[in-house]
């Protein structure tokens, strides 16, 4: 399968974004003091390990579109020269 140059970029820079986006999120998860993450003994509640789970995820599926948009950027340079 050949990716269009802009599609290539898209599928990248959505993969840089979703790092982005979820570092973000683990972050504020792990800091949370609202009582969601982690109960009053400190221990991770449901909340904590479900949205962990949904970081996970997205981290590796961000993680393969980035790198099929890499690849495809990586590809549309060659064929250019």
């Amino acid at each position: 399968m050949k990716l269009s140059r802009p599609v290539s970029w898209f599928l990248l820079a959505f993969g840089v974004w979703s790092w982005f986006i979820w570092i973000t999120f683990a972050k504020n998860l792990w800091k949370d003091g609202s009582g969601l993450a982690f109960d009053d003994a400190g221990d991770p509640t449901a909340y904590f390990w479900v949205h962990l789970l949904l970081t996970i995820t997205s981290f590796l599926l961000g993680t393969a579109v980035g790198v099929i948009g890499f690849r495809g950027v990586r590809a549309s340079r060659r064929e250019r020269t």
